[in-house]
């Protein structure tokens, strides 16, 4: 797992396209602040041997659990805590989380790719809608 706290540590990502959207989300946090990643938090790369219990350990939540209830991804009353899920084509997901009323949270990236843990590609396609940008 990656987790970016300034625009140096990008040029650890061998995936062009997925570097540049990550610069992009860094210039843009810029534009609102600092980018301090003490203010806004990290970005979150998952790289195939990553877990969703390795996710939770850096961020401290689950993203497959309830917020307010013992629900879990796949009951029939779950429902997912992010800000929102976006599918940069059929190849990544971005997920941001927001956990603070200051604006700190987690941006995190899923690339569709062998390795990658299984119930996480599941919770992003059940929950990322099409960016836009890739319509």
């Amino acid at each position: 797992m990656l987790v970016i706290t300034d625009q140096t540590q990008t040029t650890a990502i061998s995936n062009l396209p997925l570097r540049q959207l990550i610069e992009q989300r860094i210039n843009e946090r810029n534009e609102y602040c600092s980018g301090d990643p003490d203010e806004l938090g990290p970005i979150i790369v998952i790289e195939p041997i990553d877990t969703v219990r390795d996710l939770e350990a850096v961020t401290g939540f689950s993203i497959i659990e309830g917020l307010f209830d013992d629900s879990r991804f796949g009951d029939e009353n779950f429902a997912p805590s992010f800000e929102f899920a976006e599918s940069h084509g059929d190849h990544l997901f971005e997920l941001v989380y927001i956990v603070s009323d200051g604006g700190y949270g987690y941006d995190i990236f899923i690339q569709n790719t062998p390795g990658i843990d299984p119930v996480l590609l599941a919770f992003c396609q059940a929950y990322a809608t099409q960016n836009p940008d890739q319509l």
